[in-house]
């Protein structure tokens, strides 16, 4: 645990995939073809709190949807990245762009298709019910599922890692 939040102490940029991580992975399609998708709105509003604390979030999906478009919208993340093949390049490019180094990266994924990007990055976290090799290489295992809360769960390390909890929680304890 003590590495895990060494490394947690030096994100920057944090990104989260989304099915399986921001969703509980179930996809679920409408008879005219629409996605449909369940946020958690704790893990919403840790991206948020990521977001005030001066931590830049990303989302980096492999799929595309109108409902995540729509949901990255609602929370003001700029940096929403659909379709994605190579998960690993695209952060490489986002953090080179920010003049950054890797090891201030972080990604959250769940599947095997994330061990890439989740090697590649400094520090790694996944959700509970992910994927067995997932779950053997992480930094750090959330106690809870995908789209239950686990991405606030690391949101929150992040912030107490980085000593930014309490000025995260001020406002609500005023």
């Amino acid at each position: 645990m003590d590495q895990a939040l060494a490394k947690a102490a030096r994100v920057v940029l944090m990104g989260f995939d989304v099915d399986g991580v921001l969703t509980d992975g179930t996809l679920y399609f409408s008879s005219a073809g629409d996605d449909i998708k369940a946020f958690s709105s704790l893990d919403g509003h840790g991206l948020k709190m990521l977001q005030r604390a001066g931590i830049e979030v990303a989302i980096i999906s492999g799929r595309s949807s109108l409902a995540l478009e729509l949901r990255a919208r609602n929370l003001n993340i700029a940096e929403l990245h659909m379709g994605v093949e190579d998960k690993r390049t695209l952060l490489t490019a986002l953090a080179a762009r920010r003049g950054i180094d890797l090891a201030q990266t972080g990604y959250m994924g769940d599947d095997v298709v994330d061990l890439p990007i989740l090697r590649a990055c400094g520090f790694s976290a996944t959700v509970a019910d992910g994927h067995s090799e997932v779950l053997a290489r992480a930094d750090y295992v959330a106690t809870r599922g995908g789209g239950r809360g686990a991405a606030r769960e690391v949101c929150d390390l992040i912030l107490r890692a980085q000593g930014k909890w309490d000025a995260a929680m001020a406002e609500y304890l005023a």
